[in-house]
């Protein structure tokens, strides 16, 4: 049987969502970790700080990652990126990033970014609902309860 964490990217991730992840890794007895940046004044005995470079936590994480692990991430580039390597990755608002798909977010990602460097504005991201924390609940159990399987 392969090593299986829960990997959180905590720089974004709701203070909710962490106790979530901490609750599910103590009921599935699966080791949790987070990541951040000095900056993010986060601590524990499972926590990664990194220096404030940009993309230094989607990288450590991203390193740290192996096949069977889980991944909470808002970013949709580490979430292809460690789709690639055999994990599973979902983010605080409950979507399970899925192998079929991440192509197309990565070039709706993409296109988001092409239009604000061209002076256009575009939504963040929604405020997290009650109905957003039960439905990362749902698919962090889910993903969790699936085991060692390599698909979504």
């Amino acid at each position: 049987m392969s090593r299986r964490w829960i990997l959180v990217d905590a720089d974004a991730c709701p203070r909710q969502a962490l106790q979530t992840v901490a609750r599910l890794a103590k009921e599935f007895n699966t080791q949790y970790i987070t990541y951040a940046s000095f900056n993010h004044q986060l601590r524990g005995d499972n926590h990664i700080i990194v220096d404030a470079s940009p993309q230094a936590v989607d990288i450590r994480l991203a390193n740290d990652t192996k096949a069977g692990d889980i991944v909470v991430t808002q970013d949709i580039g580490l979430g292809a990126l460690v789709l690639g390597r055999g994990a599973r990755a979902l983010t605080p608002h409950g979507k399970i990033f899925d192998k079929e798909r991440i192509t197309f977010d990565l070039e709706v990602r993409n296109e988001k970014a092409r239009f604000r460097r061209g002076g256009g504005r575009t939504k963040g991201p929604a405020a997290r609902t009650a109905e957003d924390e039960e439905k990362f609940e749902r698919s962090l159990r889910s993903l969790l309860e699936k085991g060692d399987e390599q698909t979504i």
